[in-house]
């Protein structure tokens, strides 16, 4: 048991600390970050926008009530959604990423020398523009860099009527509903199958294990009816409550082939740089699933 102060007493319940955002995990179920001030509010066409600054995350992004990322721990969330598969792919150059308005999924793409384009559509203008005049240390830039393409609108419509080839498809999105609803569902995941090229690979966040069990064992059932090859994974995002579930996606490509020396080489050869959670064991250990996570997506 963890130490505690004799003489502190248990907050009465339903207590919340002043100043404090609630995350909720379920009904039953959440936890709180303490603001120190709030930068922006307001309603875009899509969601309601919040920037803050928080003690123990910097300034940290939320949607519609939700954290979406922040500058202290975004590296555990867009590390390992893009190197998983990106390290994998001998040589990916053609990204598409559909949400990732805040830009960190892109400035992880980028540190990719082989990567020649990435096109970025996102529904939201705001959260572009949001991210651009607040989170710098999330996209260090990406948002600018002459490789990206920025396009804004409706995210399906785009890989429906789009008819390039991409080696990678990354799924930055907002949890199911709202503006991102369509994009959960078998026809969205076989459209961005349709985008693939043949050795390419999608990967996307799936929901916490422990909050989200039903949505997780959905979300793979619906993946292979679009995939031969779904790989789920797991790594651990402090702002997301914990524990967290991703997946790579491919006809061939398949991640769990990696041996973290494979991975510590395709590193070096790469000169990814500023890496602070990937590395070839952490790769490997992403698919070393629980028992009771196993059993979710058998």
């Amino acid at each position: 048991m963890p130490d505690r102060q004799e003489d502190a007493a248990p907050p009465p319940a339903g207590y919340i600390a002043p100043g404090a955002m609630t995350e909720f995990m379920t009904d039953d179920w959440g936890f709180f970050v303490r603001t120190a001030r709030q930068y922006e509010r307001f309603n875009s066409p899509y969601q309601t926008v919040e920037v803050h600054d928080t003690i123990p995350f910097g300034k940290l992004f939320r949607l519609d009530g939700h954290f979406m990322t922040s500058e202290r721990d975004e590296f555990f969330y867009h590390e390992n959604l893009v190197h998983v598969a990106a390290v994998t792919h001998p040589q990916p150059e053609r990204v598409l990423i559909v949400g990732g308005g805040d830009g960190g999924s892109a400035e992880e793409l980028l540190k990719h020398p082989s990567i020649k384009s990435v096109t970025l559509a996102e529904i939201d203008l705001a959260v572009v523009d949001i991210s651009r005049k607040y989170l710098r240390d999330v996209h260090r830039g990406a948002l600018d860099d002459p490789r990206l393409t920025l396009k804004i609108g409706d995210g399906f419509a785009y890989v429906r009527e789009s008819a390039e080839q991409f080696d990678l498809v990354v799924l930055d999105l907002t949890d199911a509903g709202g503006p991102s609803l369509n994009l959960y569902t078998p026809e969205f995941y076989r459209a961005c199958a349709a985008r693939l090229a043949p050795m390419g690979a999608l990967t996307l966040h799936i929901a916490s294990p422990v909050a989200h069990p039903e949505r997780i064992r959905a979300t793979i059932a619906n993946l292979r009816t679009a995939f031969p090859v779904v790989a789920p994974y797991l790594t651990s995002v402090p702002l997301y409550g914990g524990l967290w579930m991703m997946a790579c996606c491919s006809a061939l490509l398949d991640p769990r082939s990696m041996t973290p020396l494979q991975v510590d080489r395709r590193i070096a050869q790469r000169g990814l740089q500023d890496l602070a959670f990937y590395n070839g064991d952490t790769h490997r250990a992403a698919f070393a699933l629980p028992n009771f996570v196993r059993a979710l997506v058998a």
